[in-house]
């Protein structure tokens, strides 16, 4: 696999340490995991504090990445990570992000926008200097409104969400595919097309 340049990175956003692998926060980790373990590649290098590994999608190699910084300093090592790669985050980077505002099982595709209150995303829009760069939404939202929402993130999550979260483990792996492959606006219009409403 020759590196030169041209590498697409593909960051999920989450905390590290076990007591939050399964909380709704880390579903951006968990998609890098499910896309790791169907490209039989392991997530353990460690650079720009982050745990990183390279796989190739088609022609195009990708860098998976999970920072290690916990999520309120992602841009720390977000930012690392761009320099590193002499990247442009309006083409090369994508995120994947948990979403409180969407019920859980929606998934969205975005760019250019500011972070809805999301404290990872809001990290690297300070840290990178721009909102424009594409992210996965994942909505984690809950049927009944909960009274503190950060407690409901970082809380591990039951086996009926767990089974919800599994298919979107999928969907999400599947738009990061489409968007490597056939473009952002492919993947805008098969993932995003249920909900004319675009938030």
């Amino acid at each position: 696999m020759v590196w030169d340049g041209g590498v697409k990175l593909i960051v999920g956003l989450g905390n590290p340490g076990d007591e939050y692998r399964l909380t709704p926060h880390n579903l951006g980790f968990l998609v890098v995991d499910r896309i790791a373990s169907e490209r039989g590649v392991e997530i353990r290098n460690r650079q720009c504090r982050a745990l990183t590994a390279r796989m190739q999608v088609g022609d195009e190699p990708v860098l998976l990445a999970k920072p290690e910084t916990y999520m309120n300093l992602s841009g720390l090592s977000v930012r690392e990570l761009v320099a590193e790669y002499e990247l442009k985050p309006e083409s090369d980077l994508i995120v994947i992000q948990d979403e409180l505002d969407f019920p859980l099982g929606t998934l969205r595709i975005h760019t250019r926008r500011s972070s809805a209150g999301h404290n990872g995303i809001e990290s690297i829009i300070g840290a990178l200097g721009t909102q424009d760069f594409l992210r996965i939404r994942m909505g984690v939202a809950p049927e009944r409104k909960v009274e503190d929402g950060q407690r409901y993130l970082l809380a591990p999550m039951s086996k009926a969400a767990l089974a919800v979260v599994d298919g979107m483990l999928d969907t999400a792996a599947e738009a990061v595919k489409v968007i490597l492959t056939e473009g952002a606006a492919a993947a805008m219009n098969r993932f995003n097309r249920k909900d004319s409403s675009d938030q």
